[in-house]
């Protein structure tokens, strides 16, 4: 089982570059990990210096077990190349750039990190926000090893769609399965995109469960509020752990009696059975060291 999936990501913040109280707040928020943000958060003649802010911040070493990123300015920007720059320098988790379409845009991010002298840990998530993107996600998944991470970028793709915004998000369905079936299919982890309602804790819960039905690691989140809500989604429940944990027990003492039938309450388990109870334990347990 890939690292990438196993390493939690149930909540993933977005923080604003140009707070420094944004920034040091999210040092005790209970977070999995944190997106620092260069790029819609920030205003053209703040940049420059949010990119020395969070750049600083994500050298710090002061963010205890939460995964630090930082989000650049899209290619194709006058912020893109500064921004690059800065985040090898800094040499934070990862570097969340947006409006990622195609293979070639990974492998010529891959090759300004490098050249910047990123170290070997930071690695890329790519944001797929179009319908290219959509269409082309198996190949920007696979374009580089240094890529672990995809995130849905839903505002923008249902920007790009004329969709409208609705309960259950039938207009994104495709999108949103295209992109996860090229995560899988590659090994790479995934992460929902935001919930832009804050006030409707409701609303985000369903989505939240639905995202965690699909196959979804986590979802990325707008406010602090979001975060407990979303690590309770995301994480498995007690019940799928016993559960879990009494499927691998039926199945090891079948398997040391030479059994080749096993039933757990009355169901047939299977070898897939047991590696997505292994998963859901190794889950599990990666949570709790926390």
């Amino acid at each position: 089982m890939s690292d990438a999936i196993l390493r939690p990501r149930r909540s993933v913040l977005y923080m604003p570059g140009a707070n420094e109280r944004a920034l040091e707040k999210a040092k005790s928020l209970p977070a999995d990990a944190l997106i620092l943000d260069l790029e819609d958060a920030v205003a053209p003649d703040a940049k420059a210096d949010a990119r020395k802010r969070v750049a600083a911040a994500a050298a710090s070493g002061e963010y205890g077990y939460r995964e630090v990123t930082i989000r650049v300015n899209g290619p194709g920007t006058a912020w893109h190349a500064d921004d690059l720059r800065a985040a090898a320098e800094a040499g934070p988790d990862a570097v969340v750039v947006p409006k990622v379409d195609s293979a070639d845009t990974v492998r010529e991010i891959e090759r300004a990190l490098e050249a910047a002298g990123a170290p070997d840990r930071t690695a890329i998530w790519a944001m797929v926000e179009t319908p290219r993107a959509m269409l082309d996600a198996r190949a920007v998944a696979a374009a580089s090893e240094r890529l672990t991470v995809l995130v849905m970028g839903t505002n923008d793709l249902a920007k790009e769609l004329h969709a409208e915004h609705v309960p259950g998000r039938a207009p994104l369905l495709t999108g949103l399965s295209l992109a996860l079936l090229a995560a899988r299919d590659t090994g790479k982890a995934i992460l929902d995109g935001v919930y832009n309602d804050v006030k409707n804790a409701e609303g985000f819960e369903a989505e939240c469960v639905q995202g965690r039905q699909f196959g979804f690691d986590g979802k990325t989140l707008i406010h602090p509020s979001q975060v407990e809500p979303c690590n309770r989604a995301f994480a498995p429940s007690a019940e799928q752990i016993a559960r879990a944990q009494k499927i691998i027990d039926a199945f090891d003492e079948a398997t040391r009696e030479g059994r080749g039938v096993v039933t757990v309450d009355g169901r047939m388990i299977e070898n897939l059975h047991v590696e997505d109870a292994r998963r859901i334990l190794a889950l599990a347990e990666a949570i709790a060291g926390r």
